[in-house]
């Protein structure tokens, strides 16, 4: 029986850490076959603070996730988040040496890597080199330079930067969790790969992200990433505001916000009021919704605020750079009642609650197409794209090998054969085996480069 094909998402949250196992069906749609949820103690504002801590509820994630499959968990795709991310534009070219040969793969690994080379501020590491226009020979506005001559490749690329100590703390917890690490991918980018069609990408979109410690920002143009940021707040910061504002525990906190809060605090009667249980036998404590709203609103305006600045330094009221699709909001904090409108009412922008659930298989668990799960569905997504590229290079490898080995034969089959007919075959199979040495030499960069 052949062994199922599987691939794993490990979202490591602020409040929570999820780990998702699934596979793309025939249809190319992802089929869910198991996921584990902790509650995330080690990391602050999305940055690794404790790794005993976080190392615990990793292995405690996965546990959940391989019982409820019956798979056992080897490599993973990890998120990253945190406000040590930043993102910056950047140009480069490269002088190809034949321009009468048509671009290829290989030009553009060599422009990507020459990128990746670039000096970063002490202690910073490029995470991720995203190609947005290319050039050739002058030649500006080319999507797809494959297949075209020209001798100077040119590109503008959008960089994307994290702190080297916070990319490596994350790695320590999967090696210590006894798990591979696959790959690290910036949760915006997760999360716009699970929520947002091709066509938004095309118009113009943000993505707002809320989560617990992160409000993370993608931005859309022409199916092209444009710009990312991370902001410091999430829903966490509500719920402590409330925690202080109305004298009670987190977990009250929490449940208030979730159950009873909402961001327009025009919506409450003055009369409507909820009572929470004292703590040890105090007498219970009454809270007004209006004023729990108004908590709220203060906080969830001064996020959609700071996120809104960041969409106007990309420049969206030029006429290029509009944002057609206007606004999608995902992460647990979407959930928050009347942020929609309220999103609408200080940006102006359409709005709409991102949903993971386009690219899941139509017998998935409801709960996992939540706006919660939207970055380990997208992480799960890069893991599936991974697995794919690790399978082609290897079919590669192995059909390179095959042809090795034939021309092995076919060289040995000259003895014997006289000078006249040894020459004409050696030409013959001298042409063969430079074809055959441009393609493996392309194959070993295609290779170092995939590490």
């Amino acid at each position: 029986m052949e062994q199922t094909k599987y691939s794993v998402g490990l979202d490591i949250g602020t409040t929570k850490i999820v780990a998702i196992i699934g596979k793309e069906n025939e249809y190319g749609k992802i089929e869910i076959l198991g996921i584990g949820k902790s509650k995330s103690l080690g990391v602050h504002r999305g940055v690794v603070n404790n790794i005993t801590q976080t190392i615990k509820s990793i292995q405690q994630a996965v546990e959940e996730a391989e019982a409820n499959s019956g798979l056992k968990i080897g490599s993973v795709v990890v998120g990253i988040a945190g406000q040590h991310i930043r993102s910056l534009q950047h140009s480069d070219y490269i002088t190809r040496k034949d321009s009468e040969e048509v671009i290829n793969e290989e030009d553009l690994d060599i422009l990507i890597n020459q990128v990746h080379k670039l000096i970063m501020l002490p202690g910073e590491e490029i995470i991720h080199v995203l190609p947005q226009e290319y050039k050739v020979d002058g030649q500006g506005e080319i999507r797809e330079p494959i297949g075209m001559y020209g001798g100077r490749l040119e590109a503008n690329f959008h960089v994307v930067v994290g702190q080297v100590v916070s990319i490596k703390n994350v790695g320590r917890c999967i090696k210590s969790a006894g798990l591979d690490l696959g790959n690290i991918t910036l949760e915006p980018l997760a999360s716009s790969d699970a929520v947002l069609s091709q066509e938004e990408k095309e118009a113009g979109v943000a993505l707002i992200d809320i989560g617990g410690g992160t409000t993370d920002l993608a931005i859309f143009k022409d199916g092209i990433i444009r710009h990312t940021a991370v902001i410091p707040f999430g829903g966490g910061v509500i719920t402590e505001d409330i925690k202080e504002g109305c004298s009670i525990i987190e977990k009250q906190a929490e449940l208030l916000k979730t159950r009873f809060g909402s961001a327009w605090p025009g919506e409450n009667r003055d009369n409507e009021i909820v009572s929470i249980p004292g703590l040890r036998g105090r007498e219970p404590k009454e809270i007004s919704l209006k004023n729990l709203s108004k908590i709220i609103h203060a906080r969830v305006v001064e996020i959609i605020e700071q996120v809104y600045v960041e969409i106007k330094n990309y420049g969206h009221e030029e006429q290029k750079k509009k944002l057609i699709a206007g606004i999608v909001l995902t992460g647990g904090g979407s959930q928050l009642k009347h942020l929609k409108q309220l999103v609408e009412y200080i940006t102006g922008m359409d709005t709409r609650i991102g949903y993971p659930n386009e690219h899941l298989a139509g017998d998935s668990d409801e709960e996992v197409a939540s706006p919660l799960y939207a970055t380990a569905v997208g992480l799960l997504m890069n893991a599936i794209k991974n697995e794919k590229k690790l399978e082609s290079i290897k079919k590669k490898s192995l059909a390179s090998e095959e042809f090795a080995q034939t021309e092995q034969e076919e060289v040995e089959a000259f003895a014997g054969v006289d000078e006249n007919e040894y020459e004409g075959k050696n030409r013959m199979y001298k042409e063969r085996k430079s074809v055959f040495d441009k393609w493996s030499e392309k194959l070993k960069e295609f290779l170092d480069n995939a590490e």
